[in-house]
């Protein structure tokens, strides 16, 4: 499977590269975020986080992206906090006043520094995963306060949400990426958290996926 995935992968970007998706790709930065122009610009960036951050999208659900990019309008002065660095981090430091975002794999983060450099908004933390994650899992305590946004799109999911619910501010919205997958459900359902599920079209793939948005419950 595993062979598989990287195979195509290696096509996607070996394509993008050559005209008419080159240019495709070019021109979908300027189009609707959200319409069929700019997602399929994005199946061509699948893993390419250059390319993601350029036509600014996450690699989420579309509908939740929408959902969550409306709930950041209304949150004036949002911070954010993300369990796992990627073209989100890009995408959320231009909605939001603050993003610490803490990441395991040192080496990306190395190379992924050099694109946040104009983002004065965001902090990122490097964390080892070994020890069951402790480092990684905690960065939330260890950044302090409440957060209007938690997205969950990294390692340890189900840890990390036990953690987000301590600093989740009043009224906030925790992001649970690939909420469909069996092994993230029972703490999901377990978390004490209203469950919004979407599922249909994503950024970088072909197939639909999930997103979910979990709210404190009323």
């Amino acid at each position: 499977m595993q062979t598989v995935k990287r195979s195509y992968v290696e096509l996607m970007h070996a394509v993008a590269n050559h005209w008419p998706l080159a240019a495709l790709t070019e021109r979908a930065g300027d189009s609707c975020p959200y319409g069929w122009r700019r997602w399929a610009a994005s199946l061509f960036a699948i893993y390419d986080t250059k390319r993601m951050v350029a036509l600014g999208l996450p690699w989420w659900n579309v509908a939740a992206t929408r959902e969550v990019e409306q709930f950041l309008a209304l949150r004036p002065g949002a911070r954010v906090f993300e369990f796992g660095t990627g073209a989100s981090t890009a995408w959320l430091a231009k909605r939001a006043d603050e993003v610490v975002s803490v990441e395991h794999d040192i080496a990306f983060i190395d190379d992924f520094r050099e694109m946040l450099a104009p983002l004065a908004n965001v902090t990122l933390m490097e964390r080892s995963i070994e020890s069951d994650g402790e480092a990684y899992i905690g960065a939330i305590s260890e950044a302090g306060g409440h957060f209007d946004l938690i997205v969950i799109d990294g390692r340890f999911r189900g840890d990390c949400l036990n953690a987000a619910t301590k600093h989740l501010a009043r009224g906030g919205l925790v992001l649970f990426d690939d909420s469909g997958r069996k092994r993230y459900r029972p703490e999901i359902e377990a978390s004490g958290l209203s469950e919004v599920q979407h599922f249909g079209r994503s950024f970088c793939v072909p197939y639909p996926d999930y997103t979910s948005l979990l709210t404190r419950r009323v």
